[in-house]
């Protein structure tokens, strides 16, 4: 028992410290209008999704859209849509139903308790008889706009009724499918609304249709169809219904106004004629077959029908009753039988006992038995007269709390005529209603939930008052600041602290700027300290927060200040400002005039006030590296002295190199090489012997050794031939290789060739004709061959047949055709 009560004392422990935590989470944070922003743009691009089918009909004209607008705004606002039946927040998860008439949301468990509460109380058998034979309606509890018994919501649906218990999706209106409305409008024009899905009225039909004015006078034209009835504003011109004139009114609606002109009429019998309106054509004059006839005077309590009518209008009519029937003019009474009556009294039973008479018959006042109206007593009594008993009823009445108390009551009981006064669901008035069963009605009382200022009010149902959420006020907060400005920055009323200043603080510091940064009067600083625990079994609470002013922070206004080597000028916070050490190396130019100082940035004392800031002082260091000065162009050696300011000296030492053939090795001073110029350098590096090089035509280059390529100018003699080869000639080998010179054939050349060329072909003509004798030989034997066979063959044959022509003869016709082929192959 005492570890379970201990784990729920650590529990409850924890709650609070968990609420206190984010209590103080809420006070550190800041307004919450950030929020409120972001809420506002998401619930902005949903509207927007929602209207971009309606809009894009309309050209993006949404000013039809703001009762719509204003429905899907209580939609997403928080506390706005209440159920009127239990007094509560309706939330987006939870199911709804939507009334068609007013498109008030309820909770659907609610709106089904209420209809059929609604449902027994119309139709209880002690307040009607006829139970069970009528469907008696229920009726919206904002609106009353009634409902048959069927319509009564079993399933929760979007608010178009496509989709049955629509997803919760945040970026779509609440109870919403998200699909194309496509509702009916409402008066129906054969368009659907193109909305999405979404609550309210469906705004007025976009589309264009065309159509002419009311008179059908002017031409049509294109218009939106929730405006497509328009008056042309000239005269209707339409036949009024007196049949003479023309409605003169400008193009309307609906039926022409009676016709205000005067016209000469005649009265219903057709005596008199008279100025009148033509709106009212008839009339009666003051004759009395006119006033019999037309105003219904005749005399009453017999059936009429109208037999003839004579010349002068005078209607005659036949009396018919029990007894006998007359036929008289309708100016004269019709006369009584002097029979008895004999119709059945009012009370059903009896009949008249008096003679034929003119109007309705007397009561019955025959005396009856009669039972009283409960059942319980019976007195004799005229037939015309109820009785009543003074015998009290002492049934309950339908509100099941109250007797009836109504004498000698029939057992069908009043509904209770008393005051329920049972305190409504607002906890602030009572039902005003008489007694009754069940719920009792929402409180139509409204109440007004203010800002703080009171600028900003909402409406809301009595109850809800103490749940909703204050509503957002635009006017800018008032309070006088709580800090040392003079005037708060500018934000909207709100209920308890203001917000943290954000101001900047502007305090003049020590070092003459001003603070910069926010306003730390009211600095909620954690309070540490205060309660040391008396053991390790004591839990630490958690940190309270304390709001206090705070120093203001060191200055960070940058200062420009330069470094201890004077390299750069760097700005540093005010607080720390100082000579520093910017980490570069010192570069100042030491005794040397080569190198410069390698120590880290650091403080130079000036030897000379005159002297140059670029110099080395005594703190620097003392170079002791080699001479590094580049040498002369071509020399190799370095210089032999340690690094000295000036000119280094000259080079003595020998350089061996190759001559420029590199078949030769020499020996040169550096100094003469490096002083040297080109010419004086092809010179020295000369062997002085014949280039060994091989130049292009392939002889060698005649020139001394030398630098660069060879010349191409051979001048050695070479032998030049005809192209036929009989004459030949010596000439230099550059011209020729340039073609320069050329030695072409002489006529004793030409008539060699000319003779060679015969020869050949002569030789050709012969060989072709050996060919012809050989192949003429080769048909000869292949026939002399092919005779032999046949031969051969008829020798075997020991029955001679009869040959066709064409046997006899192919071998003629065969045999030169295939030496022909022979000879071409």
């Amino acid at each position: 028992t005492e570890l379970s009560s201990q784990k729920k004392f650590d529990e409850i422990k924890k709650a609070n410290q968990a609420a206190a935590k984010k209590l103080v989470e809420d006070q550190l944070s800041s307004s919450s209008d950030d929020d409120d922003e972001d809420a506002e743009g998401k619930q902005g691009k949903i509207l927007a999704k929602t209207f971009t089918i309606y809009t894009s009909q309309t050209d993006g004209d949404a000013s039809e859209l703001e009762r719509t607008r204003q429905y899907m705004n209580e939609a997403f606002q928080s506390g706005a849509m209440t159920c009127l039946i239990c007094i509560a927040s309706v939330k987006r998860n939870q199911a709804v139903w939507s009334c068609c008439g007013c498109f008030c949301i309820f909770h659907l468990p609610c709106i089904q308790k209420w209809a059929k509460d609604s449902l027994f109380l119309v139709s209880s058998p002690l307040t009607d008889d006829d139970f069970g034979k009528k469907d008696y309606p229920w009726p919206c509890p904002k609106c009353r706009f009634e409902y048959k018994r069927s319509e009564t919501p079993t399933r929760y649906y979007c608010y178009c009724g496509k989709v049955e218990d629509p997803a919760l999706d945040p970026w779509l209106v609440p109870h919403s499918c998200g699909q194309v409305c496509e509702r009916e409008f409402k008066p129906s024009c054969g368009h659907k609304c193109l909305l999405l899905c979404h609550p309210g009225p469906c705004p007025p039909c976009p589309k264009m249709v065309t159509t002419t004015c009311f008179c059908k006078k002017a031409k049509p034209v294109p218009r939106r169809c929730s405006a497509k009835e328009w008056s042309c504003h000239l005269p209707c011109g339409r036949m009024l219904p007196c049949g003479q004139h023309t409605c003169e009114n400008p193009c309307h609606s609906g039926n022409c106004k009676p016709c205000p002109r005067v016209s000469k009429q005649q009265c219903i019998c057709g005596r008199r004629t008279a100025e009148r309106l033509c709106a009212s054509p008839q009339w009666q004059c003051d004759q009395v077959s006119c006033i019999a006839c037309g105003s219904g005077l005749c005399p009453s309590g017999f059936g009429r029908s109208p037999e003839k009518e004579t010349p002068q209008h005078i209607h005659i009519h036949s009396l018919k009753c029990i007894c006998s029937s007359f036929t008289l003019p309708c100016t004269e009474d019709v006369p009584t039988c002097g029979d008895s009556c004999d119709k059945v009294l009012e009370c059903g039973i009896h009949k008249c006992s008096q003679r034929c008479h003119r109007g309705p018959c007397e009561v019955c006042r025959q005396e009856v038995e009669k039972q009283c109206r409960c059942g319980k007593h019976i007195k004799r009594m005229p037939c015309h007269k109820p009785y009543l008993c003074e015998t009290k009823c002492t049934k309950i009445r339908d509100c099941q709390k109250h007797q009836c108390k109504r004498k000698c009551c029939s057992g069908n009981c009043p509904p209770c005529d008393q005051v329920c006064g049972r305190t409504l669901g607002c906890r602030n008035h009572k039902c005003p209603s008489g007694c009754h069963r069940g719920s009792c009605y929402p409180c139509p009382e409204t109440v007004d939930v203010k800002c703080n200022c009171g600028k900003t009010v909402i409406k809301v149902p009595c109850g809800r008052e103490r749940t909703t959420k204050p509503p957002k006020c635009k006017q800018l907060c008032s309070r006088p600041p709580t800090c040392h400005h003079p005037t708060q920055a500018k934000h909207y009323c709100h209920f308890g602290r203001c917000p943290p200043c954000r101001q900047s603080c502007q305090k003049t510091l020590t070092c003459g700027h001003l603070c910069p940064v926010s306003c730390h009067d009211e600095a909620l600083v954690k309070q540490t300290g205060l309660h040391q625990p008396a053991g390790p079994w004591e839990q630490l609470s958690e940190p309270a927060f304390i709001q206090t002013a705070l120093p203001c922070p060191p200055c960070e206004v940058p200062v420009s200040v330069e470094c201890l080597g004077q390299h750069e000028v760097s700005p540093l916070p005010c607080h720390s400002a100082g000579p520093y050490s910017c980490k570069r190396l010192c570069g100042r130019l030491l005794a040397c005039q080569n190198h410069t100082c390698m120590k880290e940035c650091h403080h130079v004392t000036k030897v000379n006030s005159n002297a140059d800031g670029k110099k080395a002082g005594p703190e620097c260091l003392q170079c002791e590296e080699e001479c590094t000065k580049p040498r002369p162009s071509g020399c190799p050696h370095r210089c032999v002295l340690p690094c000295h300011p000036g000119d280094c000296p000259s080079c003595l030492q020998m350089l061996k190199i190759k001559c420029h053939c590199k078949l030769s090795i020499l020996y040169i001073e550096c100094l003469k090489l490096t002083c040297a110029n080109v010419k004086e350098k092809d010179l020295l590096t000369s062997c002085k012997n014949q280039c060994p090089k091989e130049l292009p035509c392939g002889h060698r280059c005649k020139e001394i050794c030398h630098s660069g390529g060879c010349p191409l100018n051979c001048n050695q003699k070479v032998k030049l031939r005809c192209p036929c080869k009989r004459l030949k000639k010596e000439l230099q080998c550059s011209k020729v290789r340039e073609g320069q010179v050329s030695l072409e054939c002489d006529a004793l050349c030409k008539e060699m060739k000319r003779k060679a060329s015969e020869i050949k072909e002569a030789e050709a003509k012969a060989a072709i004709e050996e060919e012809k004798r050989r192949q003429q030989a080769e048909l000869e034997a292949f026939e002399n061959r092919l005779r032999g066979r046949r031969k051969n063959k008829k020798r075997k044959d020991e029955v001679e047949i009869e040959q066709s022509p064409w046997q006899k003869y192919k071998n003629l016709i065969m045999l030169p055709m295939f030496g022909v082929a022979v000879v071409m192959l």
